[in-house]
C-alpha cells in the first residue's frame, strides 16, 4: 500500500509518501513540504496548497491519503489555518476517488514511537530509523507527514477488520420494526 501522509499547515504543509504493508520494512518514496508565503491572502495560499498536493498525487499515485486530524488548540487562528489546509488535502484526495484516513497527533506519535506524548525530535528519530534514512527529514512537518503515512499503513489492517466486523454484525442483526407499527396482541381465550 502506498500512502501519502499530509501534515496540514498554511505556511508549511508536510507531505510524504511511504510504501509497504504492516509487519514488513517500509520504504520512503518521497518527502517534502508545500510552502506558502505568510503575507499572502488565505484564499491564494489554499490554492497553492491544492496545487502542491495535486502535484504530489499526480507524481506518486498513492492508494490512499492520511491526514492529521485537527484538534483543538488554544490558538484559534492556528487551528483555522490547519483545518483549512486539512480540508484542501481531503478535497484533493476525494476528487480522485482516494480513501482518506484521519489520525490524531497522539495516535500517530503512539504508533511510531510507542508514546502519544513524544516530541517532534523523537518522532523524527523514529521515522528515520523505521524508514532506514541517513538523517531525519527536515523540516519537522515533513517527518510528521511520513509518520502519518507509517501510522496509517500499520493501523489500516486492524481498522479494516473492525469495519468489516461491524458491517457483518449490522447485516446479521434482525431488521428492527418501528415502534409506531407495533401493536400489543390481545390475550387469546383459554391461554390464561
Amino acid at each position: 500500500m502506498k500512502v501519502l501522509g499530509v501534515d496540514p499547515g498554511l505556511t508549511r504543509c508536510g507531505v510524504g509518501v511511504v510504501d509497504g504493508v504492516a509487519g514488513r520494512p517500509l520504504t520512503m518514496i518521497g518527502v517534502g513540504v508545500v510552502r506558502t508565503p505568510a503575507d499572502a491572502e488565505i484564499a491564494h495560499r489554499l490554492v497553492e496548497i491544492e496545487r502542491g498536493i495535486d502535484a504530489w498525487l499526480d507524481e506518486y499515485r498513492p492508494d490512499c491519503v492520511a491526514v492529521e486530524r485537527v484538534f483543538s488548540q488554544h490558538n484559534v487562528r492556528t487551528v483555522m489555518g490547519t483545518a483549512q489546509a486539512s480540508a484542501v488535502a481531503m478535497l484533493c484526495a476525494a476528487r480522485r476517488g482516494l480513501p482518506v484516513a484521519l489520525h490524531t497527533p497522539s495516535e500517530v506519535k503512539a504508533a511510531v514511537t510507542g508514546s502519544g506524548r513524544a516530541d517532534k525530535a523523537q518522532v523524527g528519530a523514529m521515522v528515520t530509523r523505521l524508514l532506514r534514512l541517513d538523517a531525519p527529514p527536515k523540516p519537522a512537518d515533513a517527518a510528521d507527514a511520513l509518520a502519518l503515512a507509517i501510522c496509517h499503513i500499520w493501523r489500516a489492517p486492524a481498522v479494516n477488520r473492525l469495519q468489516q466486523a461491524q458491517a457483518a454484525a449490522r447485516r446479521a442483526a434482525p431488521a428492527s420494526v418501528p415502534a409506531a407499527g407495533l401493536r400489543r396482541a390481545a390475550p387469546q381465550k383459554g391461554t390464561r
